[in-house]
């Protein structure tokens, strides 16, 4: 059992800086998480890597906004920078549902407590900072930051926002995982380079003054996307910027990007190459105490730390590259592997943990299954501008071998002080389809499947096929709903060859671009024949970054430009979503009402198998008047409320 002292943690109390007997920091960090000093959050890798260059480094956990402001003064003033992050999160997800409602619970606060992060908490923060130490560099990062570097669409406003660099009023942003561009960043400081003149280093951003002279660098070319102000009034050339802010953050050679914004210019600097087997073991083998700073222990446990306390994270990147998600905007394409060495050191971690049980959580990354897959030429890589691996189809020179991860799997059983390791991470079924994944070897593949099956689930193996209709995941840039139905074939065999009675769970979105009522009408009955009732879904979130919601903003494909639809309002939204349940006798009649007006006996007949459709509306099947249907059927609802209220 480890026993560990107050100043093993990053100091957040002036009595915890003189604990370690210092007079001065160098840095203090200001996050909108609790202070968990655990690999899998921001603030606390960020923390560690700083101290690992032997600066004086300090952290303040959700300050308070609502006071005299007195926890951004109290540490006082930092030698080199203040360095904000909105939390592992985007304040916004935290604060609110894909409804717009506050959320309850903020899974990074003790006791699950809300309240205790604002709304854009990186801009709060930076702008209270500039406000108290106007001679003092901020510098911000994190996803809300990373996420937010360029003009983007903000959904909880629905405005389009600048740069966070002009909100925040901070003096530099690092996007992407961090460790790289700090370390560049804290050597110059080092030198006695002003923090000023740091405008070349790769994975940075900042505002450069209309009559300040351009940084130069040999190694780049530039490119010059809309201003904020055209993107203001032009929908179409915002989505257009785009295609080139997503091409160039995936591009292992990339270009500086420049926008216009009022009197200054945003510059936004190449990604760095993606990080070695070496680099990324050198972050995952700080020395965290892996536990939430002792501050917190009366007032309850912290939700995310709870759901990953026992896991093991095992790369970062995820070369899918899905139009409603940010993983590969925030952590790249390209995969970065820790070594088996650095995973079985933090598993020794892991096991002598004071309640650990047996029992890991998670072997895992942003998708499960990536685990040391890269290009086989590497040339190839160089040159692609593809923002996914795998869509339209597996790209010939990926190699999707899994047997590194059975291996490493096994390797971890091995250790006498576990009694079971589980896959809690989501695994992309489609890299388990051999008429897919079809460079593979099926055997392989397989013996994959098996192992994950028989020793690393409990009853139940999560899948996110996310929708049924061919023309929703194309534009999802997933796969044909057919290869999960080849799935389940799989998973159904060895369910009865190892008699293992396992479910499988697939996730779903509602109200995705490009999705109509008709389309969830579709995935309700298929799923329904399937035998799913289902229970993992969502609506869809526009974030800022992905090309989902540029054309739920914009009305374009940000690629081709052409126009795309998307359900906006409220209505249309909970429409959709009131699909997945069907099997709710609350819903069947408004299904009965909807299908039968459009003559979806087909559908009818699965859904509610006891509806008696009429045959006399058989005729017109189109989508169109399947929505005008829908419509019909609120307005009729609204008039006999009305007829209802006056009586």
């Amino acid at each position: 059992m480890i026993m560990n002292k107050l100043s093993d943690w990053l100091p957040t109390t002036n009595k915890e800086v003189k604990l370690r007997g210092w007079s001065a920091l160098d840095v203090i960090l200001f996050s909108g998480d609790a202070y968990v000093d655990h690999p899998a959050f921001g603030p606390a890798v960020i923390g560690r890597i700083l101290e690992s260059y032997g600066l004086r480094v300090a952290i303040v956990p959700q300050p308070s906004v609502n006071d005299n402001l007195q926890d951004f003064t109290k540490l006082g003033t930092p030698k080199l920078f203040f360095g904000v992050t909105g939390g592992c999160m985007d304040p916004m997800v935290s604060n609110y549902t894909a409804s717009k409602k506050r959320r309850d619970k903020d899974a990074y606060t003790p006791n699950g407590d809300k309240g205790f992060r604002p709304d854009y908490a990186t801009s709060v923060y930076s702008t209270i900072l500039k406000e108290k130490f106007p001679d003092v560099p901020v510098l911000i990062g994190g996803i809300e930051a990373s996420l937010r570097r360029v003009t983007h669409y903000d959904y909880w406003s629905d405005t389009l926002k600048p740069t966070i660099l002009e909100d925040s009023k901070a003096d530099l942003l690092v996007y992407g995982m961090g460790e790289q561009p700090l370390r560049e960043i804290v050597t110059l400081l080092q030198k006695g380079v002003p923090f000023s003149s740091i405008k070349t280093v790769n994975q940075t951003a900042f505002l450069l003054k209309n009559d300040e002279q351009l940084p130069k660098n040999k190694n780049w070319e530039d490119v010059t996307i809309n201003s904020h102000e055209v993107c203001l009034k032009d929908k179409k050339k915002f989505a257009s910027n785009f295609k080139t802010i997503e091409q160039e953050s995936n591009k292992l050679y990339a270009n500086r990007i420049f926008q216009k914004i009022n009197t200054s210019t945003l510059v936004i600097n190449p990604p760095y190459h993606t990080m070695t087997e070496k680099e990324i073991d050198a972050s995952f083998d700080l020395p965290f105490t892996r536990l939430p700073h002792p501050k917190y222990n009366k007032r309850g446990p912290i939700p995310a730390f709870e759901m990953i306390k026992f896991s093991i994270n095992i790369h970062r990147g995820c070369f899918g590259g899905c139009s409603f998600c940010t993983i590969s905007a925030h952590q790249g394409k390209f995969i970065a592997s820790r070594s088996q060495d650095s995973i079985l050191k933090e598993v020794d971690k892991v096991v002598k943990m004071p309640d650990f049980k047996g029992y890991l959580s998670d072997i895992g990354g942003p998708s499960a299954n990536m685990y040391k897959m890269k290009g086989k030429v590497q040339g190839i890589c160089d040159k692609c501008v593809s923002p996914s691996c795998i869509s339209p189809v597996i790209c010939h020179n990926l190699d999707t071998s899994h047997k590194p991860l059975t291996d490493l799997y096994k390797a971890v059983d091995k250790h006498p002080k576990i009694k079971k390791s589980f896959i809690g991470s989501g695994i992309r079924h489609d890299l388990l389809v051999p008429e897919f994944n079809k460079l593979a070897d099926p055997k392989e593949l397989d013996a994959y499947t098996e192992e994950v099956m028989t020793n690393h689930v409990s009853g139940r193996l999560k899948v996110a096929p996310e929708h049924t209709s061919d023309n929703v995941l194309k534009l999802m840039r997933k796969p044909s709903f057919s290869y999960f139905h080849k799935f389940k074939e799989r998973f159904d065999k060895i369910n009865f060859k190892k008699k293992l009675n396992l479910q499988l769970i697939p996730y779903f979105i509602s109200s995705h671009p490009a999705c109509e009522l008709e389309d969830m009408a579709n995935l309700a009955a298929e799923t329904k024949d399937m035998g799913f009732q289902l229970e993992q879904v969502q609506g869809f979130t526009p974030t800022p970054m992905t090309v989902a919601t540029v054309i739920y903003y914009s009305g374009y494909h940000p690629y081709t430009l052409k126009p795309m639809k998307s359900s906006k309002t409220k209505n249309e939204r909970d429409q959709q979503h009131r699909f997945f349940f069907w099997y709710k006798r609350e819903n069947q009649q408004w299904i009965k009402n909807i299908l039968t007006k459009v003559g979806r006996d087909d559908l009818l007949q699965k859904l509610v198998p006891s509806s008696n459709s009429w045959k006399k509306n058989k005729g017109v099947k189109t989508k169109d008047t399947f929505n005008d249907a829908v419509s019909f059927t609120s307005r009729k609802k609204k008039k006999f409320t009305s007829k209802k209220k006056r009586k």
